[in-house]
């Protein structure tokens, strides 16, 4: 009998201490889980076309030639959503992507250009001679204490518009416009190069946008120069085809194109990668792209160039870059 009583003490015992430890147990924070490196390896796999490139959208076609290659627009939805890190609709109406030969969408270093078309009318260019750089840049530091009073707020670093890269400009023999911005992020000494072509032809625009470090300026510029020799609009196509009596006019002209496409004033949708003062959604969302965790080097790369400030450690509810609106 005494015996049976020690083992019924002992069960007792046990029992309580089962339950306390499962009582310890459940009031433990759940320990984070564990997140897996982002696998990348099918960007070695993409499709990467050289030569000739029809961009049916268009009606015009690109000779990239052997210098760089062509991702197409359902490759360049993958790279924009889960390489770049961007929501879906991001990546709509993109055509596809342009990329150096022998870099990679993942690559620090590198640049990556995004191809859209705006059908909008073709683009009267006799008001190029209006084309008012000094004015255009005046105009656009204007709104940057208040554009930077809410990136701030958002949590994201302040934005300064050092100058012109390269300023707006029109190439009548090519009927193209060029314009180029240099920012500092954050008041660090890298600062970022944010170029925009735009390709006029009978019924609408051709749009290249391009955000590189300020160190692939002489890159970037010679892609300029071949993009706007080598985008051709297929026959019938062309801008010397506008029938100024019956096609469609766009409601701008030249000067008004490049005013919207730097953010001065809002006439049409802007490019994908459009100046990150405007704040436009589909401007913002490409740059914001980088900061969200999509991989160590490319992060701590774009990072440099328009990341939010280092953060803290951690906390509940800590989430990717806010999109400003």
């Amino acid at each position: 009998m005494v015996r049976l009583r020690v083992l019924m003490a002992a069960l007792v015992l046990a029992l309580a201490g089962l339950a306390a430890n499962t009582s310890m147990a459940a009031s433990k924070p759940p320990e984070p889980a564990a997140t897996a490196a982002p696998d990348f390896t099918w960007v070695d796999k993409l499709n990467r076309r050289t030569g000739q490139v029809d961009l049916a959208e268009a009606k015009a076609k690109l000779n990239l030639g052997d210098d760089y290659y062509f991702l197409d627009a359902a490759e360049s939805r993958r790279v924009l959503t889960e390489v770049w890190g961007n929501p879906p609709d991001a990546a709509n109406g993109v055509l596809g992507m342009v990329f150096p030969k022998g870099a990679g969408p993942a690559d620090p270093g590198t640049w990556g250009g995004v191809i859209t078309y705006d059908e909008t009318g073709y683009v009267s260019d006799s008001d190029a001679a209006k084309i008012d750089p000094p004015k255009l840049l005046d105009q656009l530091r204007e709104g940057e204490d208040k554009d930077n009073e809410a990136r701030k707020k958002a949590g994201f670093d302040t934005l300064h518009l050092v100058g012109w890269a390269q300023p707006p400009s029109y190439d009548a023999a090519t009927h193209s416009a060029i314009w180029a911005r240099e920012l500092e992020a954050g008041g660090r000494p890298n600062h970022t190069l944010n170029y925009d072509i735009r390709i006029l032809g009978r019924r609408g625009v051709i749009s290249l946008n391009i955000v590189a470090p300020m160190a692939a300026l002489s890159d970037v510029n010679a892609v300029s120069a071949k993009v706007r020799q080598l985008a051709a609009y297929d026959p019938g196509s062309r801008y010397a085809d506008v029938d100024k009596k019956n096609d469609k006019m766009a409601a701008y002209g030249v000067a008004g194109l490049i005013a919207a496409g730097v953010g001065v004033a809002a006439v049409k949708k802007l490019g994908l990668l459009g100046l990150l003062l405007v704040f436009g959604k589909k401007a913002f969302i490409l740059i914001a792209a980088a900061l969200a965790g999509v991989g160590a080097r490319f992060k701590s790369f774009f990072g440099g160039l328009f990341g939010k400030k280092s953060p803290p450690p951690p906390s509940p509810g800590a989430g990717g870059p806010d999109i400003v609106t």
